[in-house]
């Protein structure tokens, strides 16, 4: 995966030009960079990777809050670039402003959390798919509704189709439960990380 630190015309930044002193290490020099970044205010986007029973997944935070949770099989590279272009392009692998994220999905996926406590921010969900990302987490941990339900819940039964759509584009999944919907007849329907992961993330669920 590319690293997508600070660019080079970012790193002439006379707030960041410290950051190029010793040490020497690259890993002791990207500790400091992050650092200084984070301290200075420098930092659009912080992101890191985790392992899960539903494979790697991308985490991603502004100041405001986790915005972005991305499977593998969406291109890590692609979405980086995406929220570079979106929120602002200072884009930093920063893992600590992650670690609160990281602890609780580590906690959800081994069956010890059914709720999550974190500070969103619901920048890359808009319109109508807002308010469907919006409603998802009315529904409860081991329960599912269909989409036909959650249009209702949003107050347009008409909309099926965009309900499918906003839960095929929701930026926070797992965190915004959109595993939870499914066809009215019972069947999977979509999902972003695929329909093992969503089987994963069910039957984690129910067996709880």
């Amino acid at each position: 995966m590319t690293d997508h630190t600070l660019s080079n015309h970012q790193l002439t930044d006379p707030a960041l030009m410290d950051a190029m002193a010793p040490p020497t290490d690259l890993a002791g020099l990207h500790q400091l960079l992050e650092a200084r970044a984070e301290q200075e205010g420098l930092l659009d986007v912080a992101y890191r990777t985790v392992d899960s029973p539903v494979g790697t997944l991308l985490l991603a935070a502004t100041t405001t809050g986790l915005v972005r949770v991305a499977f593998e099989r969406e291109g890590f590279d692609a979405v980086l670039e995406s929220l570079a272009t979106t929120l602002g392009p200072r884009v930093l692998h920063a893992p600590r402003r992650l670690d609160p994220a990281a602890k609780q999905l580590d906690d959800y996926l081994a069956g010890a959390r059914t709720t999550f406590d974190l500070p969103l921010d619901r920048a890359l969900s808009h319109g109508f798919r807002g308010q469907v990302h919006h409603y998802l987490p009315q529904i409860a941990y081991g329960h599912t509704a269909s989409y036909l339900e959650v249009a209702a819940g949003v107050g347009n039964p008409g909309a099926v189709r965009a309900v499918g759509s906003a839960c095929a584009t929701n930026p926070l999944p797992i965190v915004v439960p959109c595993h939870r919907v499914l066809r009215s007849d019972g069947s999977l329907g979509g999902y972003l990380g695929g329909a093992a992961a969503k089987t994963v993330l069910l039957v984690l669920e129910h067996a709880a």
